[in-house]
């Protein structure tokens, strides 16, 4: 053998036994190209009570990340696995709420850091928390769906700036609505409501919250919905719609034509647009986060159903940091997660902001 086969033999050897050593064994992909962050967020009391169903989430910065619940729930004591959240059930109706800590804010290290309290009257059931993309003053946006209302809020908690429909009084009318679920901005503050899920009808509104035109009726037809449950608008003012019971995203024109619909998706909790035009698609069948082209096509997704950390049940709103962490908030697992991108995850296998 020559020195230069010698020298690729030991070449080979090397990094086989290399790539041999550095193998893990065992494990399996529970959270995707994600890690859980463990103790995020931190306990909010050690007096037997406990988080409720968690609806909303939304990351204005890696270090004040909004939160939104539905009152909180006593534990009971673990079960058979240790854990806790299940018992008693976290679900969207289970249990008898104690009416706190509704709207909170944490910082990056899991600390609740403030909480309206001083709002926790104005709502029934609140259902989701978003702020719009294109305001520089970062309002905060809170979806009450059983109390029929919108409230659109200061970034700090300080004024309540526009209130939309009436408290307790549903209907399907310019002013009021009939438990609505999103909201989605155009760029100069005009915004679509999805209402949502007794009504059946997206309806859009002035920057100022003026009634401007609607559309929608029951049905499993074009432009009809059962169910609409989520709105996101890309680049080329297309809206895509979730029409959550029929098990399809609908997509329409600005002024609410009928464009096509994406069918075959179990349930689309919430819709989300990232910045490289995407659509991530949140599934409460399936507990998986899927990921689409512009054009509908699949081209990823991950998840696990369970109630152990990293798992979903019930991933109703997620968000991303300007850091690249994942936020998710369970509806029935009554929880709020933050996981962090692998070392080695693919970029394309990543939610962007």
């Amino acid at each position: 053998m020559t020195i230069g086969k010698w020298i690729m033999a030991a070449v080979l050897l090397a990094t086989l036994t290399t790539g041999a050593a550095a193998q893990e064994k065992g494990g399996e992909d529970i959270s995707g190209p994600y890690e859980v962050v463990e103790n995020w967020p931190q306990p909010l009391h050690t007096d037997g009570w406990s988080w409720g169903s968690t609806a909303g989430i939304w990351a204005e910065t890696p270090d004040r990340v909004f939160v939104l619940q539905r009152g909180e729930l006593p534990v009971l004591g673990p079960d058979a696995t240790g854990l806790t959240s299940s018992l008693p059930a976290r679900a969207a109706t289970g249990g008898k709420a104690r009416w706190e800590h509704l709207v909170m804010i944490f910082d990056g290290e899991g600390k609740l850091v403030d909480s309206w309290e001083q709002y926790n009257h104005l709502f029934v059931r609140p259902h989701r928390i978003l702020m719009n993309p294109h305001d520089p003053e970062r309002h905060v946006w809170v979806v009450d769906d059983r109390g029929h209302q919108i409230f659109k809020f200061t970034n700090d908690g300080s004024e309540i700036g526009l209130r939309l429909g009436e408290k307790g009084v549903p209907g399907n009318d310019k002013s009021h609505f009939d438990r609505p679920t999103d909201i989605a901005w155009l760029p100069n503050g005009d915004f679509y409501v999805t209402d949502g899920y007794n009504n059946t009808r997206v309806v859009k509104f002035s920057s100022e919250g003026e009634y401007l035109f609607e559309w929608g009726k029951p049905g499993t037809g074009p432009g009809e919905f059962n169910l609409v449950h989520g709105i996101v608008i890309d680049a080329n003012r297309r809206i895509y719609v979730s029409d959550r019971s029929n098990s399809r995203i609908q997509v329409f024109d600005e002024n609410g034509k009928y464009l096509e619909e994406w069918p075959n998706i179990k349930s689309p909790y919430f819709l989300r647009l990232s910045q490289d035009q995407h659509i991530w698609v949140s599934d409460g069948v399936t507990q998986k986060l899927l990921k689409y082209d512009l054009n509908g096509k699949f081209l990823d997704s991950w998840g696990t159903f369970g109630i152990f950390p990293g798992a979903l049940w019930g991933p109703h709103q997620f968000t991303v940091d300007s850091d690249g962490n994942f936020y998710v908030a369970e509806v029935f697992n009554g929880r709020a997660q933050k996981f962090r991108p692998k070392s080695n995850a693919d970029p394309e296998a990543l939610v962007k902001q």
